[in-house]
């Protein structure tokens, strides 16, 4: 009897994802973290454009109504789907070391870390990459020209927008910061006070910064007269930026990470974006067990455990892929997470309780947006500072607020940054190298459905993709359910598990104490996640925005 070639077989069961995911659908979905950034997107997609031009606009947009979560001073990671040819990749627009960046420039003459000195001031900046990002994806992906979807973004930023009370509240949480620059003070208070809901708020010099950006694309950034402002504002204000940093910098295009989980495909973000691989260490030590059957308690137990092994991982092994040696592919295999396995804690073997620990630092300076077309393009994007407002710096006449992201070096190894996280030698600070990072833009694929999907978040980001893929995966409700969800995290170090309030009922919390947890409770939510999910058979699309944040989902 003749018998296909297993790997025949393999390709034949495939075809009906590659099928689907060639068909179009008669909607569009666009969730972003700001009302105007998703509109922009939205009338890009009207006006011809596929979700790469509309990923230009939003990404453009936010950084003009989101001055303090993202801009064209800091970077990100774009993952990118191409319906026709099923084509993924990542363009990586994190930032780099500036080339006259050294090792141990943050500690003192004892080799302790200065305090702040990776986080305050244009000598905290790592060279910016959102510009090159949008002008990568015009140029190579999208239909329109750059000038056209950069449109939406310059008008707001010429006549302005009318700010929110999120706006108030990180300004005024800021308002120091803002003021020992006096750009950035000038542009975001109103005559030095704090600007009230439903003002305009007016930024002409980012909008000639946007200007220059559309009419000669990379250059009109890294070159000419906006370089030239961003050095001599750097270095005037104590930092080590020169020019052949900004035209020396490039964006990588960079394979995403890819695996299985019960039949679901995952594709997600790639080093150095730590996510990639730790979402998919978390998930291959998941697959052994039966969750389903599991009551919560237990379950999220199991799910704790795997977060703290893949963070101790993180800590361990990470960095710039163009600087060390990772073996991902090692990582992130089923048979190395059967090793890991083993050393999953059972909820019933006790431990001491560890020492507190200062965790409650919040996590939402980021931002997240997630498209997909109508002709099944896709786009996840998470896009950041750093911390609130960066470094709280801004170049004079550029209207950029530079970000902080030399603080995701390891400035000395075993030393903990900002969000509690620690690194080594891996990702220790080299000139030109990119800072390692917890971005997690993710795709997920079934035999029914396409989710595109991301959030802001600190360190907390790869738990909480971590957490509503489960949901998908085990078909347990939908997007608006997803981004609603409860979340509870873990990283190695702190050995402390941090929770939102709805997370645990209080017979889980006393046995997970019980069982030798240490609880952080959260006095509110954290994260902002953006998802679209894309029903193949029906070509129903729905899009939903985190309601912890003011963010909006539209469907046209």
């Amino acid at each position: 009897m003749f018998r296909l070639p297993r790997l025949l077989l393999f390709l034949v069961a495939l075809l009906p994802l590659t099928t689907w995911a060639a068909q179009a659908h008669p909607a569009a979905g666009v969730a972003s973290a700001h009302p105007l950034a998703t509109q922009a997107g939205q009338e890009i997609l009207a006006h011809g454009g596929n979700a790469f031009d509309a990923a230009v606009a939003v990404a453009a947009a936010l950084a003009v109504v989101e001055p303090y979560y993202s801009g064209l001073g800091g970077g990100g990671f774009f993952l990118l789907h191409r319906a026709r040819d099923n084509f993924d990749v990542m363009i990586d627009a994190r930032e780099r070391a500036p080339l006259a960046a050294t090792r141990d420039m943050y500690l003192d003459r004892h080799g302790a870390p200065v305090p702040g000195a990776s986080i305050d001031g244009p000598l905290a900046a790592g060279i910016p990459g959102i510009p090159a990002g949008l002008a990568r994806l015009a140029e190579k992906y999208g239909r329109l020209p750059l000038k056209q979807s950069l449109a939406p973004a310059i008008r707001l930023a010429r006549a302005g927008f009318a700010v929110t009370a999120l706006y108030g509240k990180m300004t005024l949480r800021q308002r120091d910061r803002l003021e020992k620059s006096p750009d950035m003070g000038r542009i975001f208070l109103l005559h030095g006070f704090i600007y009230p809901p439903g003002e305009k708020l007016r930024q002409p010099e980012l909008a000639r910064t946007l200007e220059r950006l559309a009419a000669r694309g990379r250059a009109g950034f890294y070159a000419g007269v906006t370089a030239k402002r961003l050095v001599n504002g750097v270095r005037a204000g104590g930092g080590i930026w020169s020019l052949k940093d900004l035209a020396e910098y490039r964006v990588a295009e960079r394979p995403p990470v890819r695996g299985v989980y019960r039949g679901v495909r995952v594709t997600t973000a790639a080093l150095p974006s730590s996510g990639g691989v730790i979402l998919m260490e978390m998930l291959n030590m998941l697959q052994g067990f039966d969750l389903a059957a599991m009551d919560k308690t237990h379950r999220d137990q199991t799910v704790i455990e795997a977060m703290r092994l893949a963070y101790r991982d993180r800590a361990r092994y990470l960095g710039d892929p163009d600087f060390v040696h990772v073996d991902v592919a090692h990582l992130i295999d089923p048979a190395y997470a059967a090793q890991l396995r083993k050393e999953m804690r059972r909820l019933d073997q006790a431990r001491a309780v560890p020492p507190a620990a200062d965790v409650t630092k919040e996590g939402g300076h980021t931002t997240h947006f997630s498209i997909i077309d109508r002709a099944g393009n896709r786009v996840a994007a998470t896009l950041s500072l750093n911390t609130v407002f960066g470094s709280g710096f801004m170049p004079p006449g550029t209207g950029v607020v530079l970000n902080n992201e030399m603080d995701d070096f390891a400035a000395k190894p075993g030393v903990p940054n900002v969000y509690g996280l620690t690194g080594a030698e891996a990702n220790a600070i080299a000139p030109g190298k990119r800072p390692l990072s917890s971005m997690t833009p993710t795709f997920l694929e079934s035999g029914d459905a396409v989710v595109a999907l991301g959030t802001p978040g600190g360190s907390r980001i790869i738990t909480m993709v971590l957490l509503a893929s489960l949901e998908f995966a085990h078909d347990r409700g939908g997007p608006a359910d997803w981004v609603a969800l409860p979340r509870f995290h873990h990283q190695y170090l702190p050995d402390v598990v941090t929770f939102e309030p709805d997370a645990f009922d209080a017979a889980e919390r006393r046995a997970l104490e019980q069982g030798g947890y240490r609880l952080e409770a959260l006095r509110g939510g954290y994260g902002n996640m953006q998802i679209v999910e894309w029903h193949k058979k029906t070509g129903r699309v729905e899009a939903a925005s985190d309601p912890r944040g003011e963010g909006s989902a539209l469907v046209k």
